[in-house]
């Protein structure tokens, strides 16, 4: 059913559960204090989502691979990096279905995003063109027209808009339909006339070594596993994962794989059931020998102690609408 609303969360991973719901599996590390803004729009056939960041963060998105996803790039500065380019002004990116990408940011960033439903997308660009239409299978970042990128900005902003001060209107059917064909119709536009920017051999095989990187990581967490070993695994040298991580998330590997496991053992201290938890236990599970290095570094990096987030109410960082 139409409708719509907006969020605002402290927490990462309750951002990234709403995010889910989307069907965008998110894994978000902030690099200070976290606080985020989720408006959502839903139509018929597509989603329209505002997602509003104050802080630098890195990330790991893995798109569902049913609906066609669009970014568009905001309109002010800084711009994200997304697999490892920055966004231009006026960028339209279509992204490959199920694509896995990563996002880093340098400051407060607003990352705007269409999800549609192919099959209805297509039915109407053909109607629309007049011709055979189909999205593209590997995804492509589109430059539009200045006039084109300013409709589609200007229709993306009004429909958060209401989301955000007038949902029930979104919910009248008629309403949401005609939203929706004059968002298909600008998207249509953009993909029949705008001229297409595409990555070099180099950037999609550092796309995959990343990919792979997180799957590597993800499985060993939970262990003192260092540099060379973690290359080991993802069959690249340590120079060439350096290269990676710093083209794509603006940080070294040693710097991610902390900040990974820091996000860990904050998940296990806020969702923990008892305040008795030990907080030195929880550190070594994941790979911090050196308690007091690990206490300054969670409290720089989270902006409190550890026993400050074990001694916090479950779900109180969630912040209200």
């Amino acid at each position: 059913m139409p409708g719509g609303g907006t969020r605002t969360f402290l927490e990462p991973d309750h951002y990234e559960a709403s995010l889910r719901q989307a069907q965008i599996d998110a894994v978000i590390v902030p690099q200070e204090k976290f606080r985020a803004r989720l408006t959502w729009a839903e139509l018929h056939h597509l989603q329209v989502l505002r997602c509003e960041e104050t802080s630098p963060h890195v990330a790991y998105l893995q798109l569902a691979p049913g609906p066609a996803f669009v970014s568009l790039s905001a309109e002010s500065k800084p711009l994200p990096v997304l697999r490892g380019t920055e966004m231009e002004p006026g960028d339209i990116i279509f992204h490959s279905r199920g694509e896995r990408l990563h996002q880093s940011t340098p400051g407060p960033f607003v990352w705007n995003v269409i999800a549609i439903d192919p099959a209805q997308f297509e039915h109407y660009g053909r109607a629309l063109a007049g011709v055979p239409f189909s999205l593209p299978p590997k995804g492509r970042t589109l430059q539009p027209s200045h006039r084109v990128t300013i409709g589609l900005r200007r229709l993306h902003s009004r429909i958060c808009r209401l989301a955000e001060t007038k949902p029930k209107t979104l919910s009248h059917s008629e309403v949401a339909r005609a939203i929706e064909q004059a968002l298909i119709q600008m998207l249509v536009t953009c993909l029949t006339t705008a001229g297409a920017r595409t990555d070099g051999h180099a950037k999609r095989r550092h796309a995959e070594i990343m990919v792979r990187f997180e799957e590597v990581l993800a499985e060993h967490l939970s262990g003192p596993l260092q540099i060379p070993e973690l290359c080991a695994l993802v069959a690249v040298s340590e120079l060439t994962l350096r290269l990676c991580c710093t083209e794509f998330l603006g940080t070294s590997p040693a710097e991610y794989v902390q900040l990974r496991r820091l996000k860990e053992v904050r998940r296990v201290l806020r969702d923990a059931t008892s305040k008795t938890e030990n907080i030195a236990e929880v550190a070594h599970r994941f790979g911090f020998a050196e308690l007091g290095h690990f206490a300054e570094t969670y409290q720089a990096t989270f902006g409190e102690t550890p026993s400050t987030t074990l001694q916090r109410i479950p779900g109180m960082r969630l912040a209200s609408p």
